[in-house]
C-alpha cells in the first residue's frame, strides 16, 4: 500500500492509460479523483472501483478551462480533505505536415497539452503548499518529449515543453517537498494511437502495417508496443518515491525507442 489515504487527481483517466494509472493507484491505497472531458465514462470508472474497495469519484473538467479546473480541484479536496497527487494526463493527438496544419488545431493541441498541465499543476499546486506534507506532480509527456517524428509539430513541441514545465516545478516546489516528473511513454496501443495508424497510412501513402512496423515499432528493441501496465507502474515509482532525490525527471519506457 505505498500511497496508502493519499489523494490522487487524474486527468483523462476514464480511459487508456490515465485509469490504467487510476487502477494501480487504487490498488495501492490511493483515493482517486476520475478528471475527465466525459462525466459520465469519469463516473463509471470511479463506481468500478470503488466496487473493488477504494474511495473515488467523477469529476467533469476540461482541462483548457481555468475555471472548470479550480472547480474540479476545490471539489476532490473538500471531498477527500486535500491533493497528495497530481497526474496530468490529458491528451489528443491531430496529425498533418506543418503546411497543412490549421492554426487553430496547433492551438488546441498546444492547449490540451501545455495550458491544461499548467492549470492543474497551478491548482493543486496550491493545496500541496498549504497541507504541508509534500506532494508529486507527474507529467504524461512521450518519446516525443525528447525527439520528432513526422506530421506531429504541435504534439513534439508541447511534449518537449512539459520537460520545462516539471522541471521548474520541481525547483520552486522543492521546500515545500513537492516533486515534479515527466513519463515518457512510447507507442501505447489505446485509442488514442489506434487513430493515429489509418491517418499516419494515408498521408505516408503505406499500409496500416507498415505504420506499425515500420513507423511505430521500428526503433524499438523487440518490436512490441509499451503498455498502459508499464506506464502505470512508472507513474507509481514518481508518485510514490519518498524524497526530493528523484525530481525534475524525465523517464523514457518505450523497449528502447529512444534511450539517454
Amino acid at each position: 500500500m505505498q500511497l496508502k489515504d493519499k489523494v490522487a487527481f487524474v486527468t483523462g483517466s476514464a480511459s487508456g492509460i490515465g485509469k490504467e494509472i487510476a487502477i494501480l493507484f487504487a490498488q495501492e491505497g490511493a483515493k482517486l479523483v476520475i478528471a475527465d472531458l466525459n462525466k459520465e465514462a469519469a463516473d463509471a470508472t470511479a463506481a468500478e472501483l470503488r466496487q473493488t474497495g477504494a474511495e473515488a469519484i467523477g469529476v467533469a473538467v476540461d482541462v483548457t478551462n481555468e475555471a472548470q479546473v479550480d472547480a474540479s480541484v476545490e471539489e476532490a479536496a473538500k471531498a477527500f480533505g486535500g491533493i497528495d497527487i497530481l497526474v496530468s494526463n490529458a491528451g489528443i493527438q491531430i496529425v498533418h505536415p506543418v503546411e497543412e496544419f490549421a492554426f487553430a488545431d496547433w492551438k488546441k493541441m498546444l492547449a490540451i497539452h501545455l495550458d491544461g498541465a499548467f492549470l492543474t499543476t497551478k491548482a493543486c499546486l496550491k493545496h500541496m503548499y498549504a497541507q504541508g506534507r509534500g506532494g508529486s506532480i507527474i507529467y504524461m509527456g512521450s518519446v516525443h518529449s525528447k525527439e520528432a517524428s513526422l506530421l506531429k509539430a504541435p504534439y513534439v513541441t508541447a511534449k518537449h515543453g512539459l520537460i520545462g514545465l516539471a522541471k521548474t516545478v520541481a525547483k520552486e516546489g522543492a521546500k515545500h517537498g513537492v516533486r515534479a516528473n515527466v513519463i515518457c511513454p512510447g507507442f501505447v496501443r489505446t485509442p488514442l494511437v489506434e487513430k493515429q495508424i489509418p491517418e499516419q497510412a494515408k498521408t505516408l501513402g503505406i499500409t496500416e502495417e507498415q505504420v506499425i512496423k515500420n513507423v511505430m515499432l521500428k526503433e524499438t528493441v523487440d518490436g512490441e508496443f509499451t503498455t498502459t501496465d508499464d506506464v502505470a507502474r512508472v507513474a507509481l515509482l514518481f508518485a510514490a518515491f519518498p524524497t526530493n532525490a528523484l525530481t525534475g525527471q524525465s523517464l523514457v519506457v518505450s523497449h528502447g525507442w529512444f534511450m539517454q
